[in-house]
């Protein structure tokens, strides 16, 4: 059940940054420059209190990975940063493999 719940997750985040890709694109023809939005600006237009708090609380913790690591994370474009969480969820989701020459009891 897990499994499942983690790669239905997976796709419709895959599917969002498929979307997400899709929109900075036709902006990017549109401005004949790139454009793209940023995760920070589409966590923001979702919850802007969510995104300070989470900001503050990471400054607070884990300053040494705000500026070099996770300041650049917020910089990314959101189908990028959507992307690799669909990958990280789908893979941790997926189905062992069989051994191959081993029983299972």
């Amino acid at each position: 059940m897990i499994r499942f719940l983690l790669r239905f997750i997976g796709l419709c985040l895959l599917a969002t940054a498929f979307v997400l890709f899709v929109y900075d694109g036709e902006k990017t023809i549109v401005n004949q420059h790139l454009a793209f939005l940023k995760f920070s600006e589409a966590w923001a237009i979702v919850d802007q209190a969510s995104l300070t708090t989470v900001q503050e609380w990471l400054k607070q913790h884990a300053l040494w990975a705000w500026d070099p690591y996770v300041q650049r994370c917020f910089d990314l474009p959101t189908w990028v940063v959507l992307g690799v969480a669909a990958m990280i969820l789908i893979v941790l989701g997926r189905k062992k493999k069989p051994l191959i020459g081993y029983a299972r009891n």
